[in-house]
């Protein structure tokens, strides 16, 4: 392992990290939060630029000579995202979204809460970057929050809460993938980055060249993320900074608003069905838009997973009306406009609410259960295990079964008209079979240090966070915070996204004694 080389790869990452920082520090000027330049952003913003420079001097006449190998790819992500989780932090913790240093030393916390503060904060920026979008802003943790305060995310700092909808964007498409924009021309290991950042099970090159294909990705993700924008202030009639952040977190499939209670509180259909449009969107392959750009439709269209993945929002949409008018839950118009947003905020992972749907009956709830396993495309800005992954891996089952019935046979695993080769088929297995365990296992554990919690606020806690969906049912539901769970249940939930938003196997690697070899 060339420790010299992931120094400097982190350490672009960090000096790339001070763009959005910066970005956020002017907001603050902006929107005349003083206080929060200088205690919340600017503090932070010195720290990236020193350790990144830092990092990045340590690493240099490797970085300008050496190649990035594969193992060094996986670790500068794996780590690399806790450390950018860390300098995100910092502004919910300085700014006073949650107890901190700043409470601490005027006397309004003791050294626990401040602590506590700390977890909070840290929960928070990983929920953001790794777009899970579940939040612990509660009055029970922000002394923003009194007790005359109706909402509590609303009465946090115009500039912390574009601050925390910008990780969720960056955490989208990937802050070390755009960190790779710069450095893969000289450095190399591009392609591997992305393998070990970018979801599914591998990653196309839409042009020869990989800064030339993250260009595309970047281009297409900021294009709909304006269009979004643009959409909700003139047609749904929502404010510049309402528009802006829910642009923010709906791309990237995250789900933070700037409100407690998510898309209830515009009370509005047109807003709803506006990021509806936009949530499909996010949850399909990119590549298909750039085959759409290139006048390549046969490839958009003829895409299998395409095909399944509009299938699956469909058919829960429907299953789900028939279910809450039969129980007289909901009247069919309110079946047919909350279904539909649900079952498109869940399968693709993104996780808003416009409906209290904790208190749905028990059908739809194993629905959006199901939608949160499932999730949506590889390739796209959503969750979950994604499904060409669970499409491939159903028909791997069906060609052993076939194997047994005709073992002469040659049986082959195709996507779209294409082979998929062996070691593809038995990644997929094993990052299927990790994904199983860890969950079961991960289950136990909240069973064990949060005895209060359901059976079913526990399996969808876990289901989730591993899926990076936000919002789970039960105790966890859309009008609840996940702010009483204890802090070694916040810090596994955290480990949880991590693992989840890296998709496992670029984490479990480096477990390998091989990886740390010379």
């Amino acid at each position: 392992m060339r420790k010299d080389i992931l120094a400097y790869v982190v350490g672009w990452t960090l000096i790339l990290l001070c763009l959005p920082l910066t970005i956020a520090l002017c907001a603050s000027i902006f929107l005349d939060e003083l206080d929060l330049t200088m205690r919340a952003f600017l503090p932070p913003l010195l720290l990236c630029m020193i350790l990144g420079e830092g990092m990045r001097r340590y690493g240099h006449k490797s970085g300008d000579s050496g190649q990035l190998r594969d193992r060094e790819a996986f670790a500068a992500v794996a780590f690399g995202w806790p450390v950018v989780v860390a300098i995100g932090a910092l502004p919910f913790w300085l700014g006073g979204m949650f107890w901190g240093p700043v409470e601490l030393a005027a006397g309004e916390a003791t050294l626990h809460e401040a602590l506590g503060g700390w977890v909070r904060a840290w929960f928070e920026s990983m929920s953001g970057f790794t777009t899970t979008g579940a939040t612990v802003i509660d009055p029970s943790t922000s002394p923003s929050c009194g007790a005359a305060v109706v909402d509590c995310i609303n009465s946090q700092g115009r500039s912390l809460l574009l601050w925390r909808s910008m990780t969720q964007w960056l955490g989208g498409m990937g802050i070390i993938m755009l960190g790779m924009l710069l450095l893969s021309r000289h450095l190399g290991g591009g392609m591997s980055i992305a393998r070990a950042e970018l979801t599914g099970p591998s990653l196309s090159r839409l042009r020869p060249r990989l800064q030339e294909t993250a260009k595309i990705l970047w281009g297409i993700y900021s294009f709909f993320t304006v269009a979004e924008a643009l959409m909700l202030r003139y047609i749904g009639k929502l404010s510049w900074f309402d528009s802006i952040n829910h642009a923010l977190t709906t791309m990237p499939s995250g789900g933070f608003s700037t409100y407690d209670a998510s898309i209830m509180h515009f009370e509005s259909v047109t807003v709803e069905w506006i990021i509806i449009l936009f949530m499909v969107i996010s949850g399909i392959n990119f590549s298909i838009y750039h085959f759409i750009l290139v006048k390549e439709w046969w490839r958009a269209v003829g895409d299998q997973e395409l095909h399944v993945y509009f299938a699956v929002l469909l058919g829960a949409w429907v299953l789900m009306i028939l279910n809450l008018t039969m129980t007289d839950s909901l009247s069919s118009i309110d079946a047919f406009r909350y279904g539909a947003f649900q079952a498109v905020a869940i399968g693709t992972s993104t996780g808003y609410a416009s409906a209290n749907y904790a208190s749905w009956p028990t059908l739809s709830l194993m629905i959006l259960l199901f939608l949160m396993i499932v999730g949506s495309c590889a390739g796209s800005t959503g969750g979950g295990l994604k499904i060409l992954r669970l499409r491939i891996a159903y028909q791997l089952a069906k060609r052993e079964i076939s194997r047994i019935a005709a073992p002469r046979k040659v049986h082959l695993v195709r996507m779209n008209g294409e082979v998929v080769p062996d070691d593809k088929l038995w990644i997929i297995v094993g990052m299927l079979s990790w994904w199983a365990v860890l969950a079961m296992g991960s289950m136990i554990i909240f069973a064990t240090i949060e005895p209060d919690l359901d059976f079913e606020t526990t399996i969808s806690l876990v289901v989730s966070a591993l899926g990076n969906t936000g919002p789970a049912l039960g105790a966890l539901g859309p009008t609840h915070t996940w702010a009483g769970l204890s802090w070694i249940s916040l810090l596994l939930t955290t480990i949880l996204m991590w693992l989840g938003r890296l998709e496992l196997l670029t984490v479990l690697v480096l477990f390998s004694p091989r990886v740390w070899k010379k």
